[in-house]
């Protein structure tokens, strides 16, 4: 595989380039949407979010609870979300 930016060859399952640090993204390599069984706080949905693209879990979390407590709409999304994902198998 090629990095689109600046043209070095990075292995197949690398997410960002070890030249340039730009993140690449590999056709096929995101998992399921998912609430993981393991490493979960609450439910799970923060974490199976973080997996799916590719996000620190922690930074998610803390924005998660900014907008339950600022905008009130976070509590809303992550009940809907927490029925919504199935569980991991």
């Amino acid at each position: 595989m090629y990095c689109n930016a600046c043209g070095k060859a990075i292995p197949d399952d690398a997410r960002v380039c070890s030249y340039c640090g730009k993140g690449v993204a590999a056709a096929g390599t995101r998992s399921h949407l998912v609430r993981p069984r393991q490493g979960r706080r609450i439910a799970g949905v923060c974490l199976g979010l973080a997996r799916h693209f590719g996000w620190n879990v922690t930074v998610l979390r803390v924005v998660w609870l900014l907008l339950f407590l600022f905008a009130g709409v976070g509590g809303l999304i992550y009940l809907i979300l927490w029925v919504v994902m199935p569980n991991e198998r």
